[in-house]
């Protein structure tokens, strides 16, 4: 017999190592749960686009001078940056849009500096009285709100922005939030209304109380003293802490004329022209759109600010203050994340029941487990890869459940076989022979259904590093797939595969059928109470499958094995028969040609609609509403709430 088959020496080492085996199971189980924990979950991947934006303040200026003054001088030089695909430019009032599209592979990093470079040689042939450098910046997908906290009720705007400020300050202790930008609110700011006429009467100008306000509004440094045996810093404090300091400020003219300002001017505490405008089912909020940080972790950062949020509600805020939250993208990476678990639950269940009708149920459980198994393996890989558990990779990972017991199933089956048929082999060498046997074939299959994804790995352009993940990722747990059919699954089999003869009617009392199943619910009902409501419910799925598999699910699988299965061969070998009698192959052949080119030519003939994604309905609607430049935000806030109310009627 060792002359006819031949062994895998891995799979043989393995199975002499059959405790080493298990002990290899469980810690790959624990470090795949665990590296499933930690992985960082978001909703897409974090693509760096190598675009680098460069805009221009220049304030009264028109659209016209804008182009001959800003937009020209710095597009001569940033066209000469090697690496640049396109570049696009906008003068509007005021402003100087440039973006500069650089080709794929250059780091971002390197981008922004080239493009700062080539705007530092322009600054020579800017305007001299510019406010500001031209301001250089990159497209960050990292920057776009993970959600939006609106914060309303019966107060008015000043002290709702109050308790919108303790919940950010909350917020952004978090280390995973970059920051919290508050929109909607109203910005404190301390307004001097001056008598033009009592101005001039006084020989005050506007230089005068602006040197004024400046110069008494500072703290600054006034050295240091000793003083008994210390060093202390002094510092001279004259900043306002009232509104009725800065109204008592005296004003000094050229002239040497001294007054009040609340002589020449009216001083009043109030607010800023408002900026930004914030609504939800039509009332007025304040907004705090929360910005994560790259590569934290979407659910746990959305789990933690649920958590502060209801701690502030009981403790700081008041009762009938409202909190919404809106536009959480971790609802739909919790729902994908919860998608995938199932999947991965059901998946193994499925193929256990299926595979028990042709190889029993010991045997198909030994191939359901490569599916966490090779799950786990893969958690464990693709932190070293840097991927976070984003759509794509969850999509890849359910895309491969349907593939990753193709090896298991024939490592077993050829054990079974092999087993079965030669009774004067033990289960090790039975289980040697076959991983032996089908290793090349099993190996080249593999290979064969990874060749499609590898040239998908090395796509171009920024669509090529979004789908990078799904090929990556495929291959991965195909890989682990075919670690587990030789390393773990042989070790099963060894331990656990029998004859059927041998335990065909070996089966437990109905009493000891019962009180392993109450066991079984038992510990599921503890999980439930714990709060562990998947793990409770799959718990009660196995109860109920072991109680029923023991009463009848056994003669039902039997009755398969020995009277339907043959019964499908027979009819299956008849039919091969007829189809390879006399020329019936070549005729064969031929349709399969003839199908072969009219599948073309009808693809040809009727050029169906190639698109990029599938249309989906869609969760959200975004409106963008456009107004001539330099439209008032007032007039513009009165507009939208006309397109709310049209909205509002859907």
């Amino acid at each position: 017999m060792a002359n006819i088959f031949k062994e895998f020496k891995p799979t043989s080492w393995s199975i002499d190592n059959k405790t080493s085996m298990y002990v290899l199971s469980i810690i790959l189980v624990i470090f795949g749960i665990m590296q499933y924990n930690s992985i960082p979950k978001e909703q897409f991947p974090e693509i760096v686009i190598p675009t680098v934006f460069v805009n221009t303040i220049y304030p009264g200026t028109s659209p016209g001078d804008m182009e001959n003054l800003c937009t020209r001088p710095l597009e001569k030089n940033l066209k000469s940056i090697s690496g640049v695909k396109l570049i696009s430019s906008n003068s509007i009032q005021d402003v100087s849009s440039i973006i500069v599209e650089f080709n794929t592979g250059i780091e971002v990093a390197e981008a922004k500096q080239r493009v700062k470079d080539a705007v530092d040689k322009t600054r020579n042939y800017l305007p001299s009285d510019l406010p500001m450098d031209p301001i250089v910046r990159e497209i960050d997908f990292s920057e776009i709100p993970i959600m939006y906290i609106n914060i309303s009720g019966s107060y008015s705007l000043e002290k709702i922005k109050e308790f919108a400020e303790i919940a950010q300050d909350k917020i952004e202790s978090m280390k995973e939030i970059t920051r919290v930008d508050i929109v909607g609110a109203l910005d404190r700011e301390i307004q001097i209304d001056v008598d033009m006429y009592k101005m001039q009467a006084s020989g005050i100008t506007f230089g005068d109380i602006e040197r004024a306000v400046m110069y008494e509004n500072m703290t600054i440094a006034g050295g240091t003293i000793d003083m008994q045996g210390m060093s202390r810093s002094i510092r001279v404090v004259g900043e306002f802490k009232n509104i009725d300091e800065l109204k008592n400020l005296i004003v000094s003219s050229s002239t040497s004329a001294q007054v009040h300002l609340s002589e020449i001017a009216i001083v009043k505490d109030s607010f800023k022209e408002q900026e930004s405008y914030s609504r939800l089912d039509g009332q007025n909020v304040i907004t705090l759109n929360v910005v994560k940080k790259s590569g934290e972790n979407l659910i746990e950062s959305a789990d933690q600010i649920q958590v502060i949020l209801d701690d502030l509600k009981e403790t700081k805020l008041p009762k009938d203050l409202k909190v919404v939250i809106t536009g959480d993208q971790s609802h739909h990476t919790k729902t994908t994340l919860n998608d995938l678990n199932n999947t991965i639950i059901i998946g193994f269940i499925l193929v256990t029941i299926v595979l028990m009708f042709f190889m029993g149920l010991t045997n198909a459980i030994f191939v359901g487990l490569s599916i966490p198994l090779a799950m786990a393996l893969s958690y464990i890989v693709l932190p070293g890869l840097d991927f976070t558990m984003n759509m794509l990779v969850m999509f890849s990972f359910i895309f491969a459940l349907g593939i990753v017991v193709d090896d298991a199933i024939v490592v077993i089956e050829n054990t079974h076989r092999i087993f079965k048929q030669n009774r004067d082999l033990s289960i090790s060498q039975a289980a040697k022979y076959a991983a032996g046997e089908v290793f090349v074939p099993i190996l080249s299959g593999t290979l064969t259904t990874l060749a499609p994804f590898f040239p998908l790995a090395f796509w171009p352009g920024i669509v090529g590093k979004f789908m990078f993940y799904i090929p990556v990722t495929l291959i991965v747990t195909l890989l682990a797939s075919l670690v587990v059919a030789y390393i773990l699954n042989p070790v099963f089999a060894v331990s656990f595969m029998k004859h059927e003869d041998d335990d065909e009617d070996n089966h437990y009392k109905f009493k000891t059928i019962f009180i392993i199943t109450a066991i079984i619910a038992f510990i599921s009902v503890i999980f439930h109470v714990s709060g562990s409501h998947g793990i409770g419910n799959f718990g009660f799925f196995i109860a109920l499958s072991y109680l029923g598999h023991n009463l009848l699910g056994y003669k039902l699988i039997l009755k398969f094995q020995h009277v339907i299965w043959p019964a499908l061969l027979a009819q299956y070998e008849k039919l091969l028969k007829w189809f390879v009698a006399g020329r019936r192959p070549v005729y064969l052949i031929i349709m399969m040609v003839v199908l072969f080119f009219a599948t073309i030519f009808i693809t040809i003939a009727a050029k169906p609609q190639v698109v990029f994604f599938p249309d989906n309905e869609p969760s959200n609607v975004m409106v963008f509403i456009k107004l001539p430049v330099g439209t008032d935000i007032k007039v513009t806030d009165s507009v939208t709430r006309v397109v709310e109310k049209e909205l509002q009627k859907y």
